[in-house]
């Protein structure tokens, strides 16, 4: 059986080999990756004269994301006031490889010489700011006179959805200065106000994390972490009051149906130990679910105060 096996092995082997076929040559280093990445740095500084000279007459700029078979791409002449258009609407532009990527040329036996390439394009845009930063994917058919006859680009639509969508006012929901989401949260604020641990928690759903400014970027407590962490600073701290500074708002956001509540509170304590007081200014985010349950806080204050002497 052992011995069945291994001729098994061995054939199944040779017959992989078989079916491979060889189709042109890969390279890291080509006069036509030097033509694609000497046009794509005209193209962003508006230099439309280099960039005219590197494009063959018959070039076309196709977007790899459009799904109409019909479509036939940008011609030259249209390219070309693109780069303008970018030079007179964007600051900041960069077009770099993307971290340790590099074009490659690949010279195929049939279809001549394609050239792809990864980098990331930066910069902002005039009139809207909007932030130009994403991953930029494109391959280029290079012809025999080494000139750019096609350009097929990948890259993030998001981006140009929100340029696109930046030019005129749109409403995202709507705010409220009395809804019963503020109520819970004054009602869970007095709750705490008052040293009354469990009805405060009771407003968070069970699988609610918490954030605030003494913690790493992505770190989070859970809400039996928070509960404990608020009883072990009542040991050493009098909680005086809780004063609201201008009024919470509740967002309904149309866009992904956000609810949230903001509100800035002035906190006031004593420490027990020498009656030394401290006023903390704090920002708190609430996130609501469905059920009318805080899923998460994220608190904009820092507790380093509490650590003075």
């Amino acid at each position: 059986m052992k011995k069945h096996a291994i001729i098994a092995i061995m054939l199944f082997t040779c017959i992989m080999y078989s079916q491979k076929k060889k189709n042109g040559t890969i390279y890291s280093e080509h006069p036509a990756i030097k033509v694609v990445e000497a046009m794509q740095q005209a193209f962003i500084k508006g230099d439309t004269t280099s960039v005219s000279s590197y494009l063959a007459k018959d070039f076309r700029a196709v977007n790899g994301m459009n799904s109409n078979p019909e479509t036939k791409g940008t011609d030259k002449q249209t390219f070309l006031k693109q780069s303008l258009f970018w030079k007179d609407n964007a600051s900041y532009l960069s077009l770099t490889r993307s971290g340790e990527a590099y074009p490659d040329a690949l010279e195929y036996d049939k279809s001549g010489t394609w050239v792809q390439t990864w980098d990331y394009l930066r910069g902002v845009h005039n009139e809207t700011g909007v932030k130009l930063d994403m991953q930029l994917h494109r391959l280029f058919v290079v012809n025999k006179d080494n000139k750019i006859a096609r350009m097929i680009s990948y890259d993030d639509g998001t981006v140009f959805d929100e340029l696109r969508n930046s030019f005129q006012p749109r409403k995202n929901g709507t705010i409220y200065n009395h809804h019963d989401y503020i109520n819970k949260v004054r009602n869970m604020i007095g709750a705490l106000e008052h040293s009354d641990v469990d009805k405060a928690f009771s407003y968070f759903s069970e699988n609610a994390r918490f954030s605030n400014l003494d913690m790493g970027r992505d770190e989070t407590r859970t809400l039996a972490e928070e509960k404990e962490g608020f009883k072990k600073m009542l040991e050493s701290w009098k909680i005086d009051s809780f004063d609201v500074n201008g009024y919470p708002d509740y967002f309904n956001y149309e866009i992904g149906d956000g609810k949230v509540v903001q509100s800035w509170w002035d906190v006031r304590l004593t420490r027990k130990s020498d009656g030394k007081k401290v006023i903390i200014p704090i920002l708190l985010v609430h996130n609501f679910n469905d059920e009318g349950l805080i899923t998460r806080e994220m608190g904009y204050y820092t507790l380093q105060a509490l650590s003075a002497k």
